[in-house]
């Protein structure tokens, strides 16, 4: 692979230089392909099926990366999972993806009851000289290179399937089109089981940049996280517009704080013309861009750059235009392409499907003139060549850069012993998702008060769902409105919630 070479070269010219920096450890380019060569070895010596991917749990450690690299020069696709992710969904990844191996770079145990996969820690991998990998095992062309699982609509994750090539376009993409290069530090924002950190990690590592990581502690006390930004020399921001709006609510953070700062770049939820506008008031040296994509197109696919005459002229921000290998079809419910309609994506970044799931697969992907395709479920409008996000069609969302089904909440809280029924809704303000509410009939419980209720239902759900797919707000009633046809009446039990 391409982007392999050019990480390979750099690591030979400048093996001194810093690939990635986080709170308490760095390493260079010297080192990660050294310590990547090592695990690749170790892979190869295992018996292990060819098409077996690679487990790599862990937050913002460097041997997350060494661990990504190694995967793929032995020839296995890697799978990222975060620490925040429960035990329970994990075992349910390992089920799906048929993974032999778990490299645990966490540096504290996970306890699993999986028999089916064997855990390993960098300690477990020896030291192997100088002996390099040939590049004929380095995953190539159509093999995965990562497999990213989403939220599923059936209680399970789905595994997206990203091939060498699919990243490789998208590298391309981002190398040709944003002032990235010329080895420029990258904010790392996102844990890498969320595929805004590829927008990131790749990038920065195919043009010899340093990653500068934040961890889920720094951002839970911005005073360390403010340090840290004061110290880091960042120049391309990477991150979801709430995380940015969070940035945002202290007055320090402008050009000031980071004098570098020359690159925004959006992905993962709508940006709204506020946040936009108050960024080039604080940055005037920086550009903003809006992009937008789906895990299942690699990342991203379209973008635009935010500019005084866009945010004069709209108050809902586009999402740009497509990338040169790509295109857009917008159809409407009767399969025509017009102005309006579902966003299809057409091109070399889009995902061959979901892994194990031939049926899923068959209903999000087919091929158009011999090419990818991908059914988003997004309704996009498209004004003078710009295109609009308008929301989903069916019921998954994006919260804080995060994609999830509401169904699949709506299952494990249905699931709980004081619930009857449930129905999840999104609240919106200013054509944003700020939050999730549950609308519940309870089933008979011993609880006096609403409150005791909420916490016994979260303290269920905190063992099946990431906490970012919990709703902050439950409200209870003893039925829930339908519709003429029978089906639960979404709209009036959101309009109920915000009364």
């Amino acid at each position: 692979m391409r982007m392999l070479s050019t990480i390979k070269d750099f690591a030979f010219t400048h093996p001194e230089a810093v690939a990635f920096i986080s709170p308490n450890n760095s390493i260079t380019y010297g080192e990660l392909w050294r310590k990547s060569e090592q695990i690749a070895t170790y892979l190869l010596k295992q018996d292990i099926r060819s098409d077996s991917p690679i487990i790599v749990y862990g937050h913002m450690e460097p041997e997350m990366l060494v661990s990504f690299l190694g995967s793929v020069k032995s020839g296995h696709a890697y799978i990222p999972i975060d620490v925040s992710i429960p035990p329970e969904r994990i075992e349910r990844i390992i089920e799906s993806s048929q993974a032999e191996i778990m490299i645990n770079v966490s540096g504290g145990p996970l306890n699993l009851e999986s028999p089916s996969i064997r855990s390993i820690t960098m300690g477990d991998i020896l030291p192997t000289g100088s002996n390099e990998v040939d590049t004929k095992y380095w995953v190539k062309e159509d093999n995965n290179f990562y497999i990213i699982y989403t939220s599923g609509s059936t209680g399970n994750p789905k595994g997206v399937q990203i091939s060498a090539n699919n990243l490789q376009s998208f590298i391309d993409w981002m190398v040709e089109d944003f002032p990235i290069k010329g080895g420029l530090c990258f904010l790392n924002q996102a844990p890498f089981s969320f595929d805004l950190s590829v927008m990131d990690l790749y990038p920065c590592l195919a043009t010899g940049g340093s990653l500068f990581a934040i961890t889920k502690e720094m951002i839970a006390k911005p005073k360390i996280l403010f340090e840290a930004f004061k110290q880091s020399n960042i120049q391309v921001w990477t991150s979801t517009p709430s995380f940015v709006q969070m940035c945002l609510m202290d007055p320090s953070f402008n050009q000031e704080l980071l004098p570098e700062l020359t690159v925004f770049l959006f992905c993962g939820e709508i940006l709204p013309a506020p946040i936009a506008r108050q960024l080039m008031e604080r940055f005037p040296k920086a550009k903003v861009y809006n992009t937008y994509g789906p895990t299942e197109a690699t990342v991203a696919i379209t973008y635009v750059e935010i500019t005084e005459e866009i945010l004069d002229q709209y108050s809902t921000l586009p999402i740009g235009r497509a990338k040169k290998d790509t295109k857009l079809l917008l159809l409407n419910a009767e399969g025509q392409e017009g102005e309006k309609g579902e966003i299809i994506i057409v091109g070399p970044s889009v995902s061959k499907g979901y892994l194990g799931q031939p049926e899923l697969t068959e209903k999000s992907f087919y091929r158009i003139n011999d090419k990818q395709a991908y059914r988003t479920g997004d309704e996009g409008i498209m004004e003078k060549d710009l295109l609009f996000y308008k929301g989903r069609i069916d019921f998954q969302i994006k919260l804080h850069g995060y994609r999830m089904e509401l169904e699949e909440i709506e299952q494990h809280i249905a699931h709980s012993q004081y619930v009857k029924m449930a129905v999840v809704v999104p609240v919106y303000k200013e054509d944003k998702i700020e939050y999730l509410t549950a609308a519940i009939v309870p089933a008979n419980h011993e609880f006096e008060k609403e409150y005791q209720l909420t916490s016994a239902i979260k303290k269920e759900l905190a063992d099946k769902l990431p906490a970012y797919m919990i709703p902050r707000k439950f409200v209870y009633d003893q039925e829930l409105p339908m519709t003429p046809n029978g089906k639960i009446d979404r709209k009036g039990i959101k309009e109920k919630v915000l009364l």
